[in-house]
This record gives C-alpha cells, structure tokens and sequence, in this order.
C-alpha cells in the first residue's frame, strides 16, 4: 500500500465524513422525538445501510481530492505549497462534513426526516430562506465554531496529510486508484437508490438508514416529494370514491367513457402557450398600457375563457397541466421526474385519433427535460436544432424570437399536409421571447427591444398576430382550431400562501368557422384544457383526465389547482384550502379577486383538496395513468389474462 500513501489525504477525508456521518445518525436517534424502530436487529440495519449510504457519499465528496493528488506531479507534490493546499483541502471537506450535519439536525426539528425536495426547494429561495436562517440561528458563531473544529482536525492529522500529499507515486498506482474510485462511483449510480434503505415500516428508521448528502441529490434527482409522508391524508379508498365520483370514472383509477351525441369533429388544432402570459398584461382583463392588441382582438372573435388558473409558476408546470391535465403533485413537475413515459396525455389522445402530434419549442428542447417527455409521450419534437440559422435575425439563451418559431411551426405543418394531406395536425407551441433579457428584433413594435418585460409582452403579442395573420393564408386554416393561452403567470413567485391573482392567465378558442365568440366565466383550472378541447371536437374517448370539459360540466363543479413546490392550493367558490408539508392545513375565504382574507373552517373543501391531490400522487405513482392506447377498460382486463396466459 506505500505506492497509493499519496491518496491518504483523500482517505482520512472520506473517513471524518463517515464518522461525523455516522455521529450524526447517533444523536438523531437519541432524539426524543424518534420512535424507536425495533429491535437489536432494526437498529443494526440502520447503522449498517448508513454505513453503505456515508461510504457513497464520502466517495463522491472526496474524488475531487483524490482526483488532484493522481494528477499532480511528484515534483509539485513535494512543494510546500502543495502539502498547504492538501491541508486547506482537507479542512474544507470536514468543515462541509459538519456544517452538512448541523444542517441536517435543523431540518429534522423543522421537518422530521433527512433532506428531501423541500430541502432542493430551498435552493429557489436563496435570499428568503438564507434570511430566515440568519434571523433565527447564530450563525456567526456556529460557522465560526465549526470552522475551528475543522481546522483542530486538521492540525492533529497535518502530519498524515502533508507527508501523505508529498509521496510519490506511479502512474500504475494512479490509474489504479482513479480506476477504483471512479467504479465506486458509477457503480453506485447504477445499482444503489434510496429506497434500498426503506426496510422499516418506521419512516424514522428508513431516514436514520440514509446518508443526508446522498439524499439531497437522490430528491434532486427525483424532483418530487411523497405525498402521503408529508401531507394531510384521507383514507385512499375514501379519497378514490370522491374523485372518481366526481370526474364519473367507471374504470380502473380516473378512467371513464367520455362521449358525445354529435359526431367527432377532427379539426387541426394548434395550441400555443405563451411564455410568461400573466392575464394582468392583457387589455381584455384591464390592462390600460396597450400591450396585446391582437390579443385583445382575439378575447371578441374567440370562445373566450376568462376566469383560467395556472397550476403552477414554471413552464414544465404548465407542459404538464397543458399535456396530462393532472393536479400538481409535491415537488418538480412531472415533465422532469423519472417513469414518465407512456402516460396518458392529450397527444396520446390525438395520436390515437389518428393525428400527426408536434411538440414544437424555439429553445433548445434538453432544457428541463422536454423534449425526452414529449418524445416518450406520443408527441414527435421540434425545437431550436430544426430552425435554419439562415432563417434567424434574433435570439437569446433561451430560443428564437417569437416570429421564427412559428415561422417554422408553419413550415412543419405545410410538410405534413403536403405529405399527408388527409391527415389532421395537432401542434403544441411553446413560445420563449416573454423571458428576460426581454429582447427580440428591431422594428416590430414602438418598444425599444432590451427594455424591460412590457416590451417583451407586446412583441409576442405582435409575433401571435403576425402568425395568425400567415396562417390565414393557408389552405388548412377554416378547418384549424387556434388556442391562445399560457404557461404560467409572470409574478406568481413561490410563497407559502399562494398568490391565486398572479395565476391568472388568458385563453382562447379561436376557429371562425367553427365556433362563435363568446366570453366563458367560469371558474377554471389550466388541467381543464385538454378535456374541453376534446369536448369541441366533440371526441368520444375514454379518458383518465383530471380536469373536466368545462362547456358541459355542471357550475357547482367549477374549481381550480394552483400550488408551487411545496404548497398545494385548491381553489372553490370563495374558499381556498392550503396543504402544506407537515400535514399543515388551511382554509381561508378569498375575495371576487382571488385574495386571500381570513382562515375559515370548511372541512368539505378541504377533503376535496386533500382527496383530489393525493389521488393525483397515487395514480401516477402506482402506474395507473399509463396510456391504454384507447382501449375499453372493460376488454382490457381479458386482454391482460390473456397476454398473461390467464
């Protein structure tokens, strides 16, 4: 072993992180407020899983270390700027060692587990929750404690580690070590996940099990947060029969025949989400500073619905209500996680109806995992790689202006119905220009470009205008249905009590020869799309959609979803319930505006809250909103036994 002494300093890293790691997980358990979870045995596991999970973590802490001291030269190892440099390296890692389990200790009397999403959630939040922190804690002074008891380390093992960083070694000896820690490593990713520890039915030991630096990447990685841990439950068959009888599902979860008396429609639907759209920038809903013009024109030649909620303030927020028509779940959307391919979605439905299904973006579409889920979701994608860079005068980090992606969007559509002709298109827009910097091309509006986001709402406003204006020019566009909408609001910033009038965003349905302007207020939720596109086109289908077609839904069924990343809103009538982590709970009165006033008591609103959202976390979690290709849900079981061979 003389030929690896050079990698002791790495070693003696990772094992201070094992052992104030595995200190850590002593004092949590000698918390009073943790259950103990069994016997000798469980409390073995505990230690021995945590054991595994700091070994994998240390790996990963200290391969940068590790990979320095095998690439460093033997000639520069021996300088005393080196041995310093290993020192101070040392020192770091062990002060992050610490501080990581301080850290973890606070987030457990908050929130009674080790790190999860809503320790990822906090990374959004930097100023707010650094602020609180600071308020609440000394800081100063523990960071300052710390920092001395990393460097005491360090002082008593500076001899290990000096003499250790200064050693020669071979480059056998360091393509070996790499070669190990390197499969360490990859290993770990491949085989090892976080719920190999959840052996208890103890959700403390499962925790204790764990490593909190691995479980701040694995809730990264996973972007989502187990409902039925951290928030207020029902019973799951209670909370099942009120959805479903609610939606009128027959089938299996959500599902139900959805039917109507005339016959299917299969109109070319273009659906456009603009990015950023708050209602408040449009002159239709009050707006005085003349930014949407065409908008504005379109609110009185559209079936417009005016009183359309966002459910959440990203764009995959948006992509996944506008796709899914499902409630948001905790954490990041569902565009971003793990399994979602083959759900159920509105260009499933199209697909099967025989439609050509587009998912087209102006931006690169890896960004948020876009294109790989509309990909894996019966959506073919087209994003910034397809636009010739000879067509492009504008663009910034986020895609083409406006005007060049729908430019191509017409293009694509004219290729398919030149090759397909007799086959409908169902395109799925989603714009980019309503983004900081708020830039776009010169001479398009009396806004000076860069200067501010008025100038940026007004210039997408001029590129639906100018859109809608080419495509009137087409063949297909008596026969096209044009829906106007958006992502999510501009202001709808995550706070615990959500802002519900920042949520606010237009649409419209927008097909002269088909449907008549009209103005729909009724209360909605951007789920409620999907399902009353497909009521215009009058579709029979059978759907798993959580959101209803509001057009043929009764009034007294009216509500709407909004939340961010941690807190769930369920908007009724005048009264809007708030679910929290925690198993925390609200309910408050809101005003004609949506502002939220006094808390009320209203139990029924908020079991529909909670039933609605933790059967949305359900039947995406168990698999029950896979797409079933439109097949019968009362053949579908045969056909299972029989692929089965029952």
């Amino acid at each position: 072993m003389q030929g690896f002494r050079r990698f002791s300093p790495a070693l003696l890293a990772a094992a201070c992180f094992i052992a104030v790691a595995t200190a850590s997980r002593l004092l949590l358990a000698l918390r009073p407020d943790i259950a103990a979870p069994g016997g000798v045995g469980d409390w073995t596991r505990v230690f021995a899983y945590g054991f595994g999970y700091d070994l994998i973590a240390a790996c990963y802490l200290s391969s940068p270390l590790a990979l320095w001291l095998a690439l460093v030269p033997d000639r520069v190892a021996k300088t005393q700027a080196h041995r310093i440099l290993s020192l101070a390296f040392f020192t770091a890692l062990a002060f992050g060692a610490l501080l990581l389990a301080i850290s973890e200790w606070l987030f457990w009397d908050e929130f009674g587990s080790r790190f999860n999403f809503i320790a990822v959630d906090y990374l959004l939040y930097t100023h707010e929750v650094l602020g609180n922190i600071w308020q609440s804690y000394p800081v100063g002074r523990v960071l300052l404690g710390l920092l001395a008891l990393a460097a005491s380390c360090a002082f008593l093992l500076r001899k290990m580690i000096s003499e250790g960083a200064a050693a020669p070694l071979s480059w056998r000896a360091a393509a070996v070590a790499v070669g190990v820690w390197a499969a360490l490593c990859a290993g770990s990713l491949r085989w090892v996940d976080s719920d190999m520890k959840n052996f208890s039915a103890h959700d403390a030991a499962n925790d204790l099990a764990g490593n909190g630096l691995y479980e701040f990447f694995a809730a990264n990685y996973r972007n989502e947060l187990s409902y039925d841990r951290h928030y207020a439950t029902i019973p799951l068959p209670e909370a099942l029969d009120l959805v479903r009888a609610a939606l009128g599902a027959e089938g299996e979860g959500t599902e139900r025949h959805v039917m109507s008396p005339r016959p299917e429609r299969h109109l070319n639907v273009v659906l456009v989400s603009v990015e950023s759209l708050g209602a408040e920038f449009l002159g239709s809903y009050g707006n005085r500073e003349g930014l949407t013009p065409n908008l504005d024109r379109l609110a009185g030649e559209s079936l417009w619905f005016s009183q359309v909620y966002a459910t959440g303030n990203r764009t995959v927020r948006g992509m996944e209500a506008l796709s899914l028509a499902l409630p948001p779940t905790p954490g990041q959307s569902i565009v971003r996680r793990p399994n979602n391919d083959t759900l159920f979605s509105l260009g499933s439905v199209f697909e099967d109806k025989g439609y050509s299904v587009v998912f087209a973006y102006g931006g690169y579409g890896y960004f948020d995992n876009m294109n790989a889920f509309f990909d894996a979701n019966d959506y073919r994608s087209v994003d910034r790689r397809a636009i010739p860079s000879s067509h492009v005068r504008h663009e910034t980090v986020w895609g083409v202006a406006d005007e060049h992606l729908f430019d191509q969007v017409l293009d694509e559509i004219d290729r398919e119905q030149t090759t397909k002709p007799e086959q409908p298109f169902f395109v799925h827009v989603m714009t980019t220009s309503n983004h900081r910097p708020y830039t776009y091309p010169a001479g398009r509006i009396d806004i000076p470009s860069g200067s501010g986001r008025n100038g940026a709402v007004k210039y997408t406003d001029y590129a639906i205008g100018d859109f809608l204006a080419k495509a009137r020019a087409k063949p297909w566009f008596d026969d096209t249905l044009f829906i106007i909408t958006a992502d999510h609001g501009a202001n709808a910033r995550g706070t615990t009590r959500i802002p519900v009038d920042k949520y606010l965003i237009p649409m419209f349905f927008h097909a002269p020869k088909h449907i008549p302007p009209r103005r729909i207020d009724r209360l909605m939720s951007q789920i409620d799309i999907p399902p009353t596109l497909l009521g215009a086109l009058d579709f029979d289908y059978y759907s798993k959609f959580f959101g209803r077609d509001v057009l043929k839904s009764p009034v007294e069924s009216d509500r709407a979803f909004v939340a961010n990343y941690q807190t769930l809103g369920y908007l009724k009538g005048d009264r809007m319930a708030l679910l929290h982590p925690r198993r925390k709970t609200e309910v408050f009165r809101v005003d004609a505006d949506k502002n939220i006033l006094e808390p009320v008591d209203d139990p029924q609103v908020l079991r529909e809250a909670i039933a609605f959202y933790s059967v949305a976390s359900y039947v995406f979690r168990s698999g029950l909103y896979r797409d079933e290709e439109q097949t019968p849900y009362d053949r579908r079981a045969a056909l299972t036994r029989v692929r089965h061979g029952g």
